[in-house]
């Protein structure tokens, strides 16, 4: 592995994970595998990749199997051209839905942030005979015209692409702007979050993901997430679990509210002194909280789940 090598960046102590990949459509999808057990399935949003998930990862692998893609285009995965991968909600779910399927994913526990939520719940609502419970952290499943105006101005044609592909500016602001305990952005931090997106190549599927972000019934994902949306319903009876960062000014508490809306079975936790990068800002609380909700919600048999 990669991080195993000598001369290693400082980064990279902080992600000590043995890589594996599948071949998705032609391209190397990246995802780790790490520990025995029920299965912890965890899902990244834009622009982190499972570098986001380290600390969750070092605490549940030791009683779960936890395993943690990469999408397309992002972290240690292949970046393909705009013209060799599409780069759209639809490819993203199918994506995840053949790493379910090839490592053979059953009695899933979803965790998912910022866009994971829209593509691990898809990827359920595509076959919900394998997911159990869902953990969901700051993120969306759902329509919704909210468009924070930080987002909006990264989809401004040219300058949008200019200020993302060839600046970095949304990759760097997130590590500013999405948390509130700055002093946890070290330069170890920082430099593992933006490590994979070092040129403009690499950096195409975090202005992709900000184009994909479906407003009205004209845009080439507003289906899929309608889909998605109208998919929801069937996991009323399901175990869910919600953890919010209050002070997210993008998926902001609205978000939860309309979760709950989805979910009134769900328990919610509001973590008020923490952001978007809720998991950067307060791990050390998370970790309790989804262990305290999985030993609640043990897991039957594979038929108990199914008739849930």
């Amino acid at each position: 592995m990669a991080a195993e090598q000598s001369n290693s960046p400082p980064w990279r102590s902080l992600y000590p994970f043995q890589s594996h990949w599948l071949t998705v459509g032609g391209h190397r999808y990246h995802y780790l595998d790490e520990g025995q057990g029920p299965v912890l399935l965890l899902v990244h949003g834009n622009p982190t990749w499972s570098f986001y998930w380290r600390e969750l990862i070092k605490a549940f692998r030791g009683r779960y199997r936890v395993v943690v893609p990469d999408h397309i285009g992002c972290g240690l995965s292949d970046k393909p051209g705009r013209r060799d991968y599409g780069y759209r909600l639809e490819d993203r779910i199918n994506d995840l839905g053949h790493l379910i399927e090839e490592l053979g994913l059953e009695q899933v526990t979803l965790v998912a942030h910022d866009w994971g939520g829209a593509i691990g719940m898809g990827a359920a609502v595509d076959a919900p005979e394998r997911f159990a419970r869902f953990v969901l952290l700051n993120t969306a499943a759902f329509r919704s015209r909210r468009m924070p105006w930080r987002i909006g101005v990264c989809r401004t044609p040219l300058l949008g692409q200019l200020g993302v592909q060839g600046l970095n500016l949304f990759a760097k602001a997130a590590i500013h702007m999405a948390v509130c305990r700055h002093e946890r952005m070290t330069p170890a931090v920082r430099a593992g979050l933006l490590a994979p997106y070092d040129s403009w190549r690499n950096r195409l599927a975090i202005h992709q993901f900000v184009l994909d972000i479906p407003t009205n019934d004209r845009h080439h994902s507003y289906a899929t997430l309608t889909k998605v949306e109208a998919g929801l319903a069937q996991f009323q009876r399901h175990p869910v679990c919600l953890i919010w960062g209050m002070r997210d000014w993008c998926f902001t508490p609205h978000f939860l509210d309309r979760f709950v809306e989805f979910f009134p079975q769900a328990e919610a936790h509001r973590l008020e002194d923490a952001g978007h990068y809720v998991v950067e800002d307060t791990h050390e609380r998370i970790v309790p909280l989804v262990e305290e909700f999985l030993n609640k919600h043990q897991l039957g048999t594979a038929a108990d789940e199914r008739s849930l």
